[in-house]
């Protein structure tokens, strides 16, 4: 069993390998400001313990305190660089925060946790300057796992990513439009072509939506995970797509090492 991957909903994911969890993006509330949790029970108490919690940027849905002020006392807690001075409360959660840059590396017991660009505003929202880049995160142990945070395509993604045997990628969002600092499913499908992993997650889709939306474009609340299934059979055929419900934990193929 090299890796396994459960997802919780949007970007939330318990990445675990070598006996070592990791979990990203931690948000687990019922709502969220103008968001409802339209699909999924909000996670378990055990979704919040983890080795090692990856924040890839500072939006709210990504970087929720009250979602990391469930776990343990002393966690490790990798965020962008500038993340402390931009969201003060982080300095009261107890955790042991490591503010990171792309090309950063961090041990975390037997992985080797590696912070790779993304293309997103990484800035506390509404307010504030742009003090902190977004992330994604190279998680190494027995298996190469990309969480791809919240990012657009990028003409240096591979060369930045590195060979990877799992791509956890979103596919979607909170709200009826997408900006090219996201992926949807088509252009999620197109980095398999650049990233040639094994095997594809999708994420970041089906899980919240602005209260009062339920009729405007709702397909694009509920279709990206399986549009992304039949993009990737188009274009990526070589990559085996794992498609979890909400709570479901999957055994991504690796490569032979």
């Amino acid at each position: 069993m090299a890796v396994e991957v459960t997802w919780w909903g949007h970007a939330s994911c318990t990445v675990e390998d070598s006996g070592v969890r990791v979990l990203t993006d931690p948000l687990f509330v019922r709502r969220l400001a103008h968001l409802r949790r339209r699909r999924g029970a909000v996670p378990p108490p055990e979704a919040a313990v983890a080795e090692a919690v990856l924040v890839s940027h500072l939006h709210s849905d990504h970087l929720h305190l009250p979602s990391l002020a469930r776990l343990a006392p002393g966690t490790r807690l990798l965020v962008p660089d500038g993340a402390v001075r931009a969201v003060p409360g982080l300095r009261r959660l107890g955790l042991d925060v490591t503010e990171v840059t792309a090309g950063d590396e961090v041990k975390i017991d037997e992985l080797l946790v590696r912070a790779v660009p993304a293309r997103h505003d990484g800035r506390r929202l509404p307010v504030g300057p742009h003090r902190s880049p977004a992330l994604g995160y190279v998680i190494e142990g027995e298996a190469r796992t990309y969480f791809a945070g919240d990012t657009g395509l990028f003409d240096t993604m591979a060369d930045e990513v590195g060979t990877v045997d799992v791509a956890l990628l979103p596919v979607g969002g909170w709200g009826p439009f997408l900006g090219h600092s996201h992926l949807d499913a088509h252009r999620a499908a197109e980095a398999l072509l650049q990233l040639a992993p094994r095997s594809a997650v999708p994420v970041h889709y089906g899980t919240y939506w602005p209260i009062g939306m339920d009729g405007v474009r709702p397909h694009e609340f509920h279709a990206p995970g399986e549009e992304f299934v039949r993009q990737a059979r188009r274009l990526a055929p070589q990559v085996t797509v794992h498609r979890p419900a909400h709570g479901e934990r999957v055994r991504p193929e690796v490569f032979a090492r």
